[in-house]
């Protein structure tokens, strides 16, 4: 099974791609989920709840049952207080909203809502709850944050962050998505709601500027004033997504020579070229839904955006155009851990099993720890709060570090302060990133990579998760023996849900979506691009083997 590229990849959207955002909301409250269907059902993968109305993986009865159970939740862990929420541009988020709003002012939480009604990105509701709750022991505040990520605008999605602050871990998504679907099951009945506008009303319901409280705490862990004393000219596409507004308000405030490049917002995100399989896809990462912007990188010195939540980044240099994810994070890494001199001597870097060795080498060199865990930022959490974690980061270009001085800054993903860096970078250094990773493959040695996305159902996706080393029968990879089959990551032992296999010329791993129906290969050869290809080929046979029958 091969991803195959559709022709009208990094195209402009057609017409006939546009989602019919008034059919869609009205799924969205018409259409019954039967939780007798495996695929209806609450199910909290990587990141939360997702799916959309127009299958019934997503509407209104989900949004309900989700609340209710995470205000049981709170009740049972003595959570109280304040529940900070927000939401995406996507079409179902505004509904999604008004329909948890209701419950958990039927249930007399405390919600902090942005002021002004403000689109609010990720990372404002994990640096909002982090920041209500430094220094305290009760009355500690949580998080709900709705929104799909990046993916098209048919979809819906709605995750919980626990005090921490960041995506909440498998044992308390268990417990939600259990008692969210007992709820489905027995029916709205059982779910305590008003009516939207008593809700917005209710004494219990608060407004908070996540703007301003996020934007005028920047400096906190970005030099703004080598960005702003260097002149940069920077460009920025939010992609329609939660951050339109904050782009402007960072220029402003930190004063800046930034220039947001598209300032629009429409559900149906027609202003996005057509990703490799031909859907919208507002991924930051994909060179195809780029497209836009990589046209624009000459206008500036360093350019980037983010996907619709605002919690990934895309850098476009005018050395080398949009940067592989893993290029910049190994890039980030080195720059950080050399120029953050209040970090603890010991912080560690975090990666995830399928991200670049060249983020290992890279530790290597700086005399840094490496802490490598599965797919999932949730596996970061713990160290950034405690600064044992300098850094954390994921190949789907998702990453959090630490201020200034060493404290937590997120504990979810932040695509803006990873986008703003690659400025400081450049700032400070005098060389934009693209030019700074070609110095590090000369140093390093050079890494070819590459990922494969291709179509898998539900079943052939569990089949994957579960594979295990029995199942990987051969001795040698790309011709050269075998170092190790991993099914748990070496950093904490936790299973990667896929199998990694690595030799001293390479590596791959393989493991499902957890948000789509695809599966993906990921692949780097440490020889060149021709041994890259057999990597690939001889991972696919593997997939395929295992998917067989599925």
């Amino acid at each position: 099974m091969t991803a195959n590229i559709n022709p009208l990849a990094g195209r402009a959207a057609p017409a006939a791609s546009l989602v019919n955002v008034p059919r869609l909301i009205t799924a969205y409250y018409s259409e019954r989920p039967d939780p007798g269907i495996a695929a209806q059902r609450v199910a909290f993968g990587t990141s939360g709840h997702r799916g959309s109305s127009f299958d019934s993986s997503f509407n209104e009865f989900h949004v309900l049952s989700i609340s209710q159970a995470i205000c049981e939740y709170r009740r049972q862990r003595n959570i109280d207080g304040p529940l900070f929420i927000g939401f995406d541009t996507h079409a179902l988020s505004a509904p999604a909203f008004a329909s948890a709003l209701e419950v958990l002012a039927a249930n007399g939480v405390e919600v902090m809502i942005s002021a002004a009604d403000e689109y609010t990105p990720t990372p404002a509701i994990s640096h909002a709850i982090l920041t209500h709750n430094r220094g305290r022991d009760t009355g500690l505040a949580d998080g709900i944050v709705i929104t799909p990520s990046h993916n098209p605008p048919d979809s819906g999605g709605f995750k919980y962050n626990p005090p921490n602050g960041g995506p909440a871990d498998s044992d308390v998504t268990k417990w939600i998505e259990s008692r969210a679907n007992d709820l489905l099951r027995s029916g709205a009945g059982a779910v305590n709601r008003i009516g939207f506008a008593a809700a917005r009303r209710a004494a219990t319901t608060h407004t908070h500027d996540y703007l301003q409280s996020y934007v005028g705490d920047l400096g906190a862990i970005l030099d703004m004033d080598v960005i702003r004393g260097s002149r940069l000219r920077m460009g920025v596409d939010p992609l329609g997504g939660a951050g339109v507004h904050y782009w402007a308000r960072i220029a402003e405030v930190h004063r800046l020579d930034l220039t947001v490049v598209n300032e629009d917002v429409d559900p149906t995100f027609r202003f996005m070229t057509l990703d490799w399989d031909g859907k919208i896809r507002m991924d930051p990462s994909s060179s195809y839904a780029m497209q836009r912007l990589i046209g624009l990188k000459d206008r500036f010195d360093i350019a980037f955006a983010c996907d619709t939540d605002h919690d990934r980044h895309g850098i476009v240099t005018a050395s080398s155009g949009l940067m592989p994810p893993n290029h910049y994070l190994a890039v980030a890494i080195d720059y950080l851990f050399r120029h953050r001199t209040r970090w603890r001597a010991d912080a560690a870097v975090g990666k995830t099993v399928v991200s670049s060795a060249m983020i290992d080498r890279v530790s290597r060199r700086l005399g840094r720890t490496l802490y490598e865990v599965p797919v999932g930022f949730k596996w970061f959490v713990d160290g950034l709060v405690d600064g044992s974690l300098g850094f954390g980061g994921e190949e789907s270009a998702g990453a959090s570090f630490s201020r200034l001085d060493g404290s937590v800054w997120t504990t979810d993903k932040d695509g803006l302060v990873p986008a703003l860096l690659s400025a400081e970078i450049t700032a400070r250094t005098g060389r934009d990133p693209g030019d700074a990773y070609r110095t590090l493959s000369q140093e390093l040695g050079a890494v070819f990579a590459n990922r494969v996305d291709a179509p898998a159902n539900a079943e052939q996706k569990k089949k994957l998760g579960r594979l295990d080393r029995a199942q990987v029968r051969i001795t040698e990879l790309a011709g050269e023996p075998i170092d190790q089959i991993l099914t748990s990551a070496p950093g904490n032992d936790a299973p990667i849900g896929g199998v990694k296999v690595t030799s001293s010329g390479g590596w791959f791993a393989a493991r499902p979506s957890g948000t789509e129906d695809i599966y993906k290969i990921y692949a780097e050869s440490f020889h060149d691009a021709g041994h890259l290809d057999r990597l690939i080929a001889e991972a696919q046979r593997i997939v395929d083997a295992a998917l067989a029958g599925a």
